[in-house]
């Protein structure tokens, strides 16, 4: 089974992602993305960063 790391950027469609991931068979685990490490990320298959609350443009 594929483990891969979800980055959340606190927006709740991180959930969504997951959900859908899971079906595809994956392994996920979210952290927020002040909680997680470089070597955090090297222990898994792939890292997904989720997307980030409202528009590029109030970043």
């Amino acid at each position: 089974m594929t483990s891969i790391l979800v980055v959340d950027n606190y927006d709740s469609f991180v959930f969504n992602l997951v959900q859908y991931l899971g079906q595809l068979g994956a392994q996920c685990d979210v952290r927020r993305n002040d909680e997680v490490t470089v070597d955090d990320a090297l222990a898994y298959d792939g890292v997904l960063l989720s997307p980030g609350p409202g528009t590029p443009e109030s970043a």
